[in-house]
């Protein structure tokens, strides 16, 4: 299956074995671990999300990844003269967001929707320009830690993985339906596990039998089709749970799409910053904000192709107009001169951070600014 395919399949879906410690399915550590109701949890790269985001000047900020509010909270914190909208699909994260942040009364609002329709929201809201926008990507803590949303192989639960319980397809409808190629594929490129095609043959035989509704059965179907030996740091299923979710949640479809329809609702000098946990999510957002930066993106092969005059804003009159009124570079990757890029390298965790909250090893944060 293509990456195209993957992304049509995305739009059309949507306990250790052996002792020792094992690492979470995506690793995304937005909360920290053991997040209870009503317990305190440390939001990822806090420090440095107010550092980069100047909440202390006031305005309207967007938290499009709500989760349990930390990073609204901080925000709200900043200054008096700071709002929040905040933003979540999952219903349970509001609700217990909206609990939390309620001592701020009207300067915090709470909205059910997916980050992705950020754009959407602001207009339904009458909110045309903000001060800055969060998202922190991946699934939380809280979803990990309640076991019967079916996001962790640590507990037995129904194999589910909607970060939204209230609609689309589960990660058992994926794995019991889909056929053996294309199940692989989608292993392989959203969870780049090299063992794909053994996994997929592995539960296409396991649900000839019977269908597999769990998350110990998925875990342990991959653990034998991969015969990882010796003792394992991170569980030979993460790739797996991984990829699986990324489909359930067209997470990056959704991401490719939040970049380029948010930053025009940025006021000048306001701040878009994204935290992602792995390659996958860390790519798009890189040549999304190098393309919003007027840096074209296209394949060397077109690049070499266009004639020396293409690049210069008088090759053509429609060109020359379409770059005065949309600051248009490129016309085929879409590349346009609206933000500066920050942070030309991730700015990752402190090995202090990493020692209180294991699960945010691997974030990474990058940020711009709009022109």
């Amino acid at each position: 299956m293509t990456r195209r395919a993957l992304h049509s399949l995305e739009s059309s879906c949507g306990a250790d074995l052996v002792g020792i410690s094992i690492e979470e399915p995506g690793a995304d550590g937005k909360e920290m671990e053991g997040t209870r109701e009503g317990q305190a949890h440390e939001p990822v790269l806090l420090n440095e999300v107010i550092d980069w985001l100047q909440p202390h000047l006031g305005g309207i900020f967007v938290d499009s990844t709500l989760g349990l509010g930390g990073h609204s909270e901080a925000i709200l914190n900043a200054s008096p003269d700071t709002k929040v909208i905040g933003i979540d699909r999952d219903l349970d994260a509001l609700r217990l967001a909206e609990e939390r942040l309620s001592i701020f009364e009207n300067r915090f609002q709470a909205v059910h929707a997916n980050f992705e329709n950020v754009a959407d929201v602001l207009r339904q809201l009458g909110t045309d320009k903000v001060r800055g926008v969060l998202a922190d990507l991946g699934v939380s803590s809280l979803q990990l830690d309640r076991g019967e949303r079916g996001f962790s192989f640590a507990q037995e639960a129904p194999l589910d993985m909607r970060m939204d319980a209230t609609t689309g397809e589960t990660a058992a409808d994926l794995v019991n339906h889909l056929q053996e190629r294309e199940l692989a594929d989608l292993i392989f490129e959203y969870g780049e596990e090299r063992g794909a095609r053994r996994v997929a043959r592995a539960i296409v035989r396991k649900r000839e039998s019977a269908l597999i509704t769990t998350t110990k059965q998925l875990a342990d179907t991959v653990v034998r089709a991969l015969r990882v030996p010796g003792r394992w740091r991170i569980h030979p299923a993460t790739r797996t749970f991984q990829a699986l979710r990324i489909a359930v949640n067209q997470e990056l479809s959704a991401l490719e799409k939040f970049i380029p329809e948010t930053i025009p609702h940025l006021d000048s000098g306001a701040r878009l910053l994204i935290i992602s946990f792995h390659s996958l999510e860390d790519r798009i957002v890189k040549r999304g904000f190098q393309r919003e930066s007027g840096r074209c993106i296209c394949p060397d092969e077109i690049k070499a192709s266009r004639p020396s005059s293409y690049w210069h804003a008088g090759a053509s009159s429609e060109m020359k107009k379409r770059r005065e009124s949309d600051e248009i570079v490129c016309s085929i990757c879409g590349a346009q001169n609206r933000v500066k890029v920050i942070t030309r390298k991730p700015v990752r965790p402190a090995q202090a951070e990493i020692e209180r909250n294991p699960r945010s090893r691997s974030a990474m944060l990058r940020v711009c600014e709009r022109l």
